[in-house]
């Protein structure tokens, strides 16, 4: 057990590192932060597999010679891990599972940013706004370093004043869209890393086949009339709640374009490709999107139908 314990933490530690000191690609690291604490919480059980986040914990705070806005993240990616591993075992549905450890998630990073805000002796909006500038210079530095155009960057610079702007007052969307996609991918990846070790991994059945309740919506109609409204802060709050339903009809778009790989006998590599494309293509992001809110007319998968003759 405690070579489990040694090898947990260090390769959540190693995880953690990467996402948090190498540029670009950290993202790319940081979505799997929660899994080897989902991993070794499952194989060790609750009181020593806490040990593995832990001591990861200790060891950045360490390394990094305090607290700081990016540490809270990494906490909150540990925490999510270990959370969804409770939560397994209560054999929820997918969409409990997902809503709890977004609630749960959420709530302590709030009380952990109002924790630091008071530490710093900062107001909230303060530290958030200082935050985000540092990172869109970080950003721009980034920018120049890759070569990108001095007329791109001129626009981007004009438009920084906007950008933040813009970027503070989302601030709850950004954290919630991370939480929600963060705790998708790890569902995605939870169940062959498991298996792997000869783990009990939870069955959520066909994952291809979820859909969104249709009344969310209304929620989408109520939230476009909201942005059309003069009132600052209500279309603010509509913009917020907007963006997160995107990121859930996201889930139900690319549970269909799914669907159809499987259906259609895709090889892994194309998929592979296609999935890549989706990431990295606003406009192909965008159609996925589309598809998961029309399927509520237009249910391209015919999941009712085909139950039906069946």
């Amino acid at each position: 057990m405690s070579k489990d314990i040694i090898k947990g933490f260090a390769i959540t530690t190693l995880v953690s590192a990467a996402a948090l000191y190498m540029p670009l690609i950290g993202l790319s690291f940081a979505v799997l932060i929660p899994l080897p604490v989902l991993y070794y919480r499952q194989k060790l059980g609750r009181k020593s597999g806490a040990l593995v986040p832990v001591l990861a914990i200790i060891a950045i705070w360490v390394v990094s010679g305090g607290i700081s806005i990016d540490i809270l993240f990494i906490i909150a990616l540990l925490l999510t891990g270990f959370v969804l591993s409770e939560l397994f075992e209560l054999k929820l549905t997918v969409e409990k599972t997902v809503l709890s450890v977004c609630c749960i998630v959420f709530i302590s990073v709030i009380a952990c940013i109002f924790f630091y805000s008071n530490l710093s002796g900062l107001t909230v909006f303060s530290m958030v706004s200082d935050y985000i500038s540092k990172n869109l210079e970080l950003s721009m530095s980034l920018y120049r370093e890759m070569g990108a155009p001095e007329k791109n960057l001129h626009i981007i610079s004009d438009a920084i004043e906007k950008i933040e702007y813009v970027l503070v007052r989302i601030i709850p969307a950004i954290v919630i869209i991370s939480i929600l996609f963060i705790t998708w991918t790890s569902l995605l990846l939870a169940k062959p890393v498991l298996k792997a070790g000869n783990l009990a991994a939870p069955d959520f059945g066909r994952l291809n086949h979820w859909k969104a309740p249709d009344y969310l919506v209304w929620v989408v109609i109520t939230c476009g009339i909201m942005l059309l409204l003069p009132d600052k802060t209500i279309k603010i709050v509509g913009l917020n709640c907007l963006l997160v339903l995107m990121i859930i009809y996201f889930f139900e778009g690319i549970a269909i374009v799914s669907f159809y790989f499987e259906k259609k006998n895709f090889p892994r590599p194309l998929r592979i490709i296609l999935y890549i494309i989706i990431a990295v293509q606003q406009m192909a992001l965008l159609v996925v999107i589309g598809l998961g809110f029309f399927d509520v007319w237009l249910n391209f998968r015919k999941l009712g139908i085909e139950s039906g003759k069946t």
